[in-house]
């Protein structure tokens, strides 16, 4: 583990110890989501902190004998972390997408946290979070629409662009849920054009209403995994390489990788899995002179002429 991940833990260790003097120590490994082990080892690190000088008196002291945990002297850093702005805005933010979600929609206890981290931490944290906005319908009334078919258990029936293919295709969907990934809002439902559980974003939704018709997915329609996003690239899909300078590393974090190789200087090249090339050629376009596309070759002749057309309107608007 780096210290990076270390020393924020120590710094709420410590205040957590401080105010729940005889702690078990397998009651706060779990806590702290540690192995009993990595959890003494900490302790033992903490032991040896302190205020300059480093004499006896000037040291953190702590025991554990017997299982339980006894910090003394530690007055310094007994305050736990407080939220940066950056940190309490991201949360605030986070929280009122949550809201959104219809199962949160009944009741006030989220509201209540809301207001609570508010005025804990302060008003420019409120004021930066106040000014994100959330655009999660193309169709006006997609969100609700869909809540209220999730609510009675109707059919919905979509008009939904499909950006690979730049159309609007016709959709009946059996709903099951909504679900949040990387802070966009989704429907989860059996499609029965596709024959399967299929996953639509709601700001894609051109036109949507609700049947009267029941939902009946099949029983055997499993939810669909979004633990590490919706992207689910297939072994059969193209392979593409790109190079990319220390601003575009991001797509390695957001895309699911078969490879990453560090080429120095905070470069990086990356193999995917593309299912569409019109995927890739949007990624290529948004990265601008912070990434490139290598291979296949085609991909990246493709991505040139929509950039050199793209400059050319560009240039006869001005």
């Amino acid at each position: 583990m780096s210290t990076a991940d270390r020393l924020p833990r120590l710094l709420a260790l410590v205040p957590y110890l401080m105010s729940h003097p005889g702690a078990e120590v397998p009651e706060v490994a779990r806590l702290f989501g540690l192995t009993e082990k990595q959890l003494v080892d900490d302790l033992q690190l903490v032991w040896m902190c302190g205020l300059p000088g480093h004499t006896p008196g000037d040291l953190i002291d702590v025991s554990w004998d017997g299982g339980e945990i006894l910090i003394d002297n530690a007055e310094t850093i007994a305050r736990p972390l407080r939220l940066g702005i950056d940190e309490a805005s991201a949360l605030l933010v986070a929280l009122r997408m949550l809201a959104e979600l219809p199962e949160f929609e009944e009741g006030d206890a989220l509201a209540r946290v809301i207001a609570k981290l508010e005025r804990a931490a302060g008003e420019g944290a409120a004021a930066v979070s106040n000014q994100v906005a959330f655009e999660l319908d193309a169709a006006p009334d997609a969100m609700s629409t869909v809540r209220e078919a999730l609510r009675r258990g109707r059919r919905l029936s979509l008009r939904y662009y499909v950006p690979g293919r730049d159309e609007i295709t016709p959709r009946e969907v059996d709903p099951t849920r909504l679900v949040m990934v990387d802070g966009r809002s989704y429907l989860e439902g059996w499609c029965y054009r596709a024959d399967g559980m299929r996953l639509f974003r709601l700001d894609r939704m051109v036109g949507v209403e609700a049947l009267d018709v029941a939902a009946d997915p099949p029983a055997d329609a499993e939810p669909i995994d979004v633990t590490d996003g919706v992207f689910r690239p297939s072994p059969t899909d193209e392979l593409v390489e790109l190079e990319l300078t220390p601003v575009g590393r991001w797509v390695a974090e957001y895309y699911p990788c078969e490879e990453v190789t560090e080429l120095g200087e905070g470069r990086l090249r990356v193999t995917l899995r593309a299912r569409d090339q019109g995927l890739i050629v949007r990624l290529a376009l948004r990265l601008g002179d912070s990434g490139r596309v290598l291979s296949p070759v085609s991909l990246a002749d493709r991505v040139r002429e929509e950039a050199s057309a793209a400059l050319a309107r560009y240039e006869s608007l001005s």
